[in-house]
């Protein structure tokens, strides 16, 4: 019996270590703490996506008080990797354009690029986006149909997602704007230094050359769109971050072709900080395109 003592040590060790790495590698829930102000109210809705085939969650912002009948333009707010769909309201003030008789409208996207993944077919972001979400908030809130009411504003990933699909779905959007927007993902090489970034995103975009990352990627669909038909288009980025050169790249495509669109740099980092420092010119020329009332 005790020849069998350090075995049995051992084997408790062992379990108590992975019970250690497994709580470790659980994610600690963020609480939240949403921004809002006395002019806006705050709901949380969950419904069934058919293109993901599960429930999925978004929030929306709304002014606290719409008189009957009235139909306002929305706003989709796409947050960025690592993200969820608290994290508009939690991190930024963007709760008080919500006063400028607008909705917003905040999805869950996860990891997803919002994008429909070569290698999960039950990931269909895309869809899930352009199909799903935007017919569930039309038939629940008091949004105004059609293009002109309908803009779409993301952050890193969610930058990406918001200028890809306003280039995929040009009748959907009548503003698309990107801050700090992923714009190369689809064309970044192989590096052995990011190995796991890139099998993650091989994942989503499928293999180097595939008809998925073609498809997807911001500078192949710029090049084939017709500007006349493109939505306005609002890029910025920090000059810290790791950004700037595939944006101005973006940005000098965009100009070559004649697109309607503005691009900026200014002194930041990529962070929620930079985000909110561009949100008054973001919407200052959202306004001036989707023209709400009031």
């Amino acid at each position: 019996m005790k020849a069998n003592k350090p075995v049995r040590s051992a084997v408790a060790l062992c379990f108590v270590v992975l019970l250690l790495l497994t709580a470790c590698s659980k994610k600690k829930a963020e609480p939240d703490h949403p921004r809002l102000t006395p002019k806006v109210a705050l709901r949380d809705v969950t419904f069934h996506s058919a293109a993901l085939n599960r429930d999925m969650q978004y929030r929306v912002i709304l002014p606290a008080s719409i008189a009957r009948g009235e139909k306002l333009p929305v706003i989709y707010l796409l947050h960025g990797g690592g993200g969820g769909f608290h994290d508009w309201s939690n991190y930024s003030d963007v709760a008080c354009y919500a006063e400028h008789n607008v909705i917003l409208v905040m999805p869950e996207g996860n990891s997803s690029y919002y994008t429909n993944s070569a290698e999960r077919p039950q990931d269909r972001y895309e869809d899930y986006i352009v199909n799903d979400l935007i017919t569930d908030v039309e038939s629940k809130f008091p949004v105004a149909a059609g293009r002109n009411n309908r803009a779409i504003v993301g952050v890193s990933m969610g930058g990406f997602g918001a200028v890809k699909l306003a280039l995929r779905y040009p009748e959907l959007f009548v503003f698309a704007a990107g801050i700090s927007p992923a714009v190369d993902v689809p064309s970044l090489p192989f590096s052995i230094k990011r190995i796991q970034q890139w099998r993650f995103h091989s994942s989503i975009f499928g293999p180097w050359g595939s008809q998925t990352r073609h498809d997807n990627d911001p500078f192949v669909l710029a090049r084939s769109a017709d500007p006349a038909k493109m939505p306005y288009l609002f890029l910025t980025c920090g000059e810290q971050e790791g950004l700037p050169p595939s944006n101005r790249a973006f940005a000098a495509l965009l100009a070559k072709r004649q697109f309607q669109y503005e691009f900026h740099t200014t002194p930041g980092d990529h962070n929620w900080n930079q985000c909110e420092e561009w949100l008054p010119s973001v919407f200052r020329s959202l306004f001036e395109h989707v023209n709400p009332k009031g």
